[in-house]
């Protein structure tokens, strides 16, 4: 920033306190062969929209995108997803626009390379669900949340804090489990 002011002070005050005292959180990544790609979609603001839904399909169609990217760079890196992606969005009129393959009046202006969603979802690679906007993951990082919300969706996330007792139990179960349930037969 060119012309920082108290109040831009506070905030990186708040962010550094909040890092000294959380140095253990990480994220648990499971050992299971089974993986799924799950993605949370929040409207973007910054792009122009006639409405909030044609805003909130707009970003579904740039998480599509972004999962059809990361399937093809697992499927190089020989990794396998067994199912179709999901897709929680909280506005249910998109999700409405993109289960639906016929075109309305009030979708016509959203422009064709939007509607990779629909393609996605009748190819079977991707599937749309609702999230209620309490339990939607993207807030946690584009919204200030108070302390309760943004720990429930931390937890959510899979973050977890490594030097916290119970984590401990938690990896060894986990590396147990995957110990028994991949290892080839004798």
């Amino acid at each position: 920033m060119e012309n920082p002011h108290i109040p831009h002070y506070d905030v990186v005050i708040k962010v550094l306190k909040y890092l000294k005292g959380t140095p253990g959180q990480g994220i648990s990544l499971p050992t299971s062969a089974n993986m799924e790609l799950i993605a949370y979609v929040d409207a973007n603001w910054n792009t122009i929209s006639r409405s909030s839904v044609e805003s909130e399909y707009r970003a579904m169609a740039a998480v599509v995108c972004e999962l059809t990217w990361i399937c093809y760079l697992l499927c190089d890196l020989r990794l396998t997803i067994g199912t179709p992606s999901t897709l929680y969005c909280d506005n249910k009129a998109a999700l409405y626009i993109a289960a639906n393959p016929v075109f309305h009046e009030r979708t016509k202006h959203i422009e064709l390379d939007c509607h990779v969603v629909r393609d996605k979802i009748s190819e079977g690679q991707v599937k749309t669900a609702h999230v209620f906007s309490s339990f939607q993951l993207a807030d946690l990082l584009t919204k200030p949340l108070h302390s309760p919300t943004f720990n429930r969706l931390l937890l959510k996330m899979g973050v977890i804090n490594i030097y916290s007792p119970s984590c401990g139990r938690l990896l060894k179960l986990e590396e147990e489990y995957y110990q028994t349930h991949t290892r080839p037969p004798d």
